[in-house]
């Protein structure tokens, strides 16, 4: 019976982990395909954009996919805990945090009109 319950938690922590990940991997085409099309727009058809609003906008999507990758990483880690998981995923959390530091430091120094 224990037996079960942990594989059924097991799968259930899957579909989330797979969720998770299809959800960032949606989420950065949708934001780069967003911003393509409104940079084109401004430069062939001059419409109302500007390219910091651009960048902000995807930029703010790609922190989103991070952190939603963060999730997932410790529900891999929660599920098999062992010394090199902790450690790769803190690491990648380290390293994910840093580019989100770094990427909502650069939204924050936008000056808009």
């Amino acid at each position: 019976m224990v037996r079960m319950v942990l594989e059924l938690t097991n799968v259930i922590l899957e579909i989330f982990v797979r969720f998770f990940e299809l959800v960032s991997a949606l989420l950065v085409v949708y934001a780069g395909l967003k911003a393509a099309t409104k940079i084109l727009l401004l430069e062939a058809f001059k419409r109302p954009y500007r390219y910091e609003q651009i960048r902000k906008e995807f930029t703010n999507k790609i922190l989103f996919t991070l952190e939603l990758l963060i999730v997932g990483d410790i529900i891999v880690t929660v599920r098999n805990p062992t010394v090199n998981d902790l450690l790769l995923v803190g690491a990648i959390v380290v390293i994910r945090t840093v580019l989100g530091y770094f990427l909502s430091k650069e939204v924050k120094e936008y000056h808009f009109d």
